[in-house]
């Protein structure tokens, strides 16, 4: 390696230090320690009299038996799957949907409808959420139906969220799909800037639709940002519990069917009453390893490796 290639390196890990520690101290040390502690009959975070006792594989042990007889954790995986699965949809082809319309209309207006898809994300989580609370409250106070009542739809309030499981799932994917769709609508807007306005110009000129240009010229030139914003969001939503956890707490929605396994792992580690956490810190595992693996996958599946070229020049 000559000198260059030497300074190159040398700068490059010069940056790359503080995010190699960050990494370090807010990823890598609590995923070792959340492994110790699945190991360990934590209680009530008594630390001084179980975290040194090992109890071997008797916390997955415990998961393998709820998975096989117990219906509110067999509830728990499924409303996982399925909220995962469904919200992932939406929030890439939402978001991929929204940045091709927007990208085909004047720049002023499309700005206004962005910063209007923005709105959710830039609200604080226990605001935005509220917002939704009430909407889809059981009750005439609820705005959804008070509308329908006003409109004669309805003769009775409808306990949109009590309705198992549909109305717990529906509430869910439809919050946390409202919020998703903006970030997959930021990341691709910002791909699509990027593309020379000369292709699309000569597109035209040969007499392509906006359908034949979004499918054959733009979608294919985001193959880089479609597997990032599909890594990032499956990543985002396995784990994610903000809003789930203030819908369920103000009963909104249905326990049973309004726990994901990430809502499960906090409320097992911090909820009221008996607090395991050694059972939580094994389902965080499982958590982990499942985003490990999913995450490997949606790169496979996407010929991540095919994308990828060889550096020009020496280094």
């Amino acid at each position: 390696m000559n000198r260059m290639g030497r300074e190159k390196i040398k700068d490059l890990s010069f940056f790359l230090f503080p995010m190699i520690l960050m990494i370090l101290f807010f990823y890598i040390i609590p995923l070792v320690m959340t492994v110790y502690t699945s190991f360990t009959p934590l209680r009530n975070w008594n630390v001084e009299r179980y975290l040194f006792e090992f109890v071997g594989l008797y916390n997955y042990e415990r998961l393998l038996y709820m998975f096989q007889h117990d219906p509110t954790f067999k509830a728990v995986i499924l409303t996982t799957v399925v909220f995962l699965g469904i919200t992932l949809v939406i929030n890439v082809l939402g978001g991929l949907v929204l940045a091709l319309a927007t990208f085909f209309i004047n720049e002023r207006i499309a700005s206004g409808f962005r910063l209007l898809w923005l709105l959710p994300r830039m609200s604080p989580i226990a605001v935005y959420s509220l917002v939704w609370y009430y909407f889809f409250h059981g009750s005439e106070i609820g705005t959804l139906n008070s509308i329908l009542m006003k409109l004669g739809v309805i003769s009775q309030p409808i306990p949109w969220g009590q309705i198992i499981p549909w109305g717990a799932w529906s509430i869910l994917i439809f919050v946390n799909g409202l919020v998703g769709v903006s970030f997959g609508m930021i990341v691709f807007t910002s791909a699509l800037n990027q593309i020379p306005r000369e292709l699309i110009i000569a597109a035209r000129v040969d007499g392509a639709s906006t359908w034949d240009i979004s499918r054959k010229i733009l979608i294919p030139l985001m193959r880089w940002h479609i597997l990032y914003v599909l890594t990032w969001q499956f990543l985002s939503l396995l784990t994610t519990f903000h809003h789930i956890f203030l819908l369920v707490q103000w009963n909104l929605i249905n326990r049973d069917y309004g726990t994901t396994l990430a809502l499960y792992v906090f409320n097992t580690a911090f909820g009221r009453g008996e607090q395991d956490q050694g059972l939580a810190a094994a389902a965080a595992v499982i958590l982990s390893i499942v985003g490990i693996i999913g995450g490997y996958l949606t790169l496979k599946l996407l010929k991540f490796e095919k994308m990828m070229k060889k550096p020009r020049g020496d280094f």
